[in-house]
């Protein structure tokens, strides 16, 4: 079941709290990057996870404040700060108090009912939601990440737009891949046909296309599964 959720005002940008660092080798991205290309790229937020490492019963993740925003609501924002087409959020554990923190944005909302036998079962919800032929690229974003800001993703779209499109871009640190990733739209068939707890790293791996890596520093690797992680990244434990 698919809903977009109307925005009631301006949409706040995110604070980051890392800084942004592109690889040494890449091109430099500056304001005239956004408007070299055409390709489009919409934002697929995988919020639909069971957090089962929050322990049983536990606190959510995604409900979690950092600077006093949920943070399933923080990445969303990051999406929508991004220069994507649209952004889809996939929900399914815990769904209606993900979307209750979601209210208020223009997203569009992804139910996921088979959430619980992995992730590929969320990306494949994410891209029938945006309809494959509908972009020239798809970033894939976790909602479990705080550090990735607006303009961490709009370097992944530059770089993007920067090829020739057949690309896969991915975040790393140091060399270290990460995520977000963007999947070019001739990869959309392989995702509807992604089962399990296989993800887009599978993809990447096996798919062929080359790889542009675009260093957006500590942000890439910074995941938050457990209540230790979150308090760690400076996280509030709510609901």
């Amino acid at each position: 079941m698919n809903r977009t959720v109307e925005s009631q005002g301006a949409v706040p940008e995110p604070t980051g709290v890392f800084p942004m660092e592109i690889d040494p080798q890449s091109k430099p991205v500056g304001a005239n990057d956004m408007l070299d290309g055409t390709a489009s790229v919409a934002i697929v937020l995988l919020a639909a996870g069971k957090a089962s490492r929050m322990g049983e019963g536990g606190a959510h993740k995604l409900l979690a404040e950092f600077d006093g925003i949920p943070l399933v609501r923080r990445s969303a924002l990051a999406a929508l700060g991004a220069d994507a087409a649209t952004v889809v959020a996939v929900t399914g554990h815990r769904r209606a108090e993900i979307e209750t923190a979601l209210a208020g944005l223009d997203i569009h909302i992804a139910e996921n009912p088979d959430y619980a036998t992995g992730i590929a079962s969320s990306l494949v919800t994410g891209f029938a939601a945006l309809g494959v032929h509908e972009a020239d690229g798809v970033l894939v974003m976790l909602a479990d990440m705080p550090g990735v800001t607006h303009a961490d993703l709009n370097a992944l779209i530059a770089a993007f737009r920067r090829s020739s499109g057949d690309v896969i871009v991915r975040a790393v640190s140091n060399g270290k891949r990460g995520n977000p990733v963007i999947l070019p739209r001739s990869l959309g068939p392989a995702v509807t046909r992604l089962v399990g707890d296989t993800g887009a790293r599978h993809l990447i791996e096996t798919s062929g296309l080359p790889v542009i890596d675009v260093d957006i520093g500590d942000a890439a690797h910074l995941d938050v599964d457990t209540p230790q992680d979150v308090i760690a990244a400076g996280g509030v434990l709510r609901g």
